[in-house]
């Protein structure tokens, strides 16, 4: 963590301090004298990591109350489409009873082909009559099935709405669940001394030093990096074109992003549309080693996958890390790697390839996600 970083998050506390003003009844107690740095950095860890984890499943709720949304709109179309029809068809099926009751008092068609001067004039009279019957008839069922058709598409719109509704709600739940875990981080750092922040920061630097270390050393990680395909070419280009926009919790652009935000949005304008959430990616995007990467193929994080970044090559990514953070260029390794999926794994390298420069300020800042802001 630069000092610059450590002054933001200096500056954070206390203003995260200012706005929160709890109540005693609130108010997070100060850390015992006796918890070790390394205590410090794994309560704040697993803070982060619960406020990421509600982010990721806000996001996965969001998404599915779009589609539902859509849903909803479908189905209002598709009911009004309905009625219109049903209209159509009982106005129908009332000129037709009308006409039926008109000629309810002639000569049936036997004693009218009797009586008639011109038999076969009769008969072509008689066929009409039976078309006119037979259009009854069809008018009386398509009547029916509409009216079937309509009642069950009333029952699927109120039960589309019904569903809205419930997932609006889930959605506001998990929204709240988000700002409580993100306060209690704000809590957690405005307890800390600057002393504390220093030496966390330190032990946090260290530790993302020797995990990119040791993943280099291990083989795992190729050498050499594979060029992109055309898409991932301009989904890397996107990711490093949004560099220094802070990361805001739900947010996919263009202002500012959360991780899977970021990801989604980098591939979706490359023109391959992508699950939102970093979940949904790692679960339905073809999965591929870590030796075989290549640039703009994403990096999920944590055995949830609960946090995604982009590969740039070289061992490093660009990824909009927490609350606090700006999107920023940062190692491989810098938290626990769970894999890594490809959106286009049947799409060829391009055969040359010249990676974007990158900007010597976009390596700045934490690179741990639950880190310290």
């Amino acid at each position: 963590m630069s000092g610059r970083f450590l002054r933001l998050a200096c500056t954070a506390a206390v203003a995260a301090q200012a706005v929160l003003a709890p109540s005693p009844a609130f108010a997070a107690p100060a850390p015992a004298p006796a918890q070790s740095v390394a205590e410090l950095l794994t309560d704040l860890q697993q803070a982060y990591q619960q406020a990421e984890q509600a982010t990721e499943t806000y996001n996965a709720t969001a998404e599915r109350l779009q589609r539902q949304r859509a849903e909803v709109t479908r189905l209002d179309d598709e009911l009004a489409i309905a009625r219109r029809s049903l209209h159509a068809s009982r106005t129908e099926a009332g000129r037709l009873a009308r006409q039926q009751y008109q000629n309810a008092g002639s000569l049936s068609p036997y004693l009218r082909l009797l009586l008639a001067r011109d038999p076969q004039h009769a008969l072509d009279e008689g066929h009409v009559i039976g078309e006119l019957a037979r259009e009854r008839a069809k008018t009386v069922g398509r009547l029916t099935d509409e009216e079937r058709n309509q009642a069950d598409l009333a029952r699927r719109a109120r039960a589309a709405l019904d569903t809205r509704l419930a997932l609006a709600e889930k959605q506001r739940k998990q929204r709240d669940e988000v700002r409580t875990r993100l306060s209690d981080v704000e809590r957690m750092l405005v307890s800390l001394t600057a002393d504390q922040l220093t030496a966390i920061a330190d032990l946090e630097k260290a530790k993302t030093a020797d995990a990119q270390r040791k993943l280099t050393t291990s083989g795992a990680l190729s050498s050499t990096t594979t060029p992109p395909s055309p898409a991932g070419d301009r989904a890397v280009r996107y990711a490093v074109r949004q560099l220094g926009k802070p990361y805001q919790w739900g947010a996919a652009g263009p202002v500012s992003y959360d991780c899977s935000g970021l990801t989604s949005q980098a591939w979706g304008h490359a023109g391959t549309p992508i699950p939102r959430t970093s979940q949904e990616q790692w679960a339905h995007l073809p999965h591929v080693p870590l030796n075989h990467l290549r640039p703009g193929d994403l990096v999920v994080y944590f055995p949830e996958a609960t946090h995604v970044a982009l590969y740039l090559g070289d061992g490093k990514v660009v990824q909009a890390p927490r609350p606090g953070a700006k999107i920023k260029v940062s190692p491989i390794a810098a938290n626990p790697i769970l894999g890594a999926v490809r959106p286009d794994p049947t799409a060829a390298s391009l055969p040359r390839y010249t990676p974007p420069a990158i900007p010597k300020t976009a390596t700045e800042g934490s690179d741990e996600v639950f880190g310290t802001l």
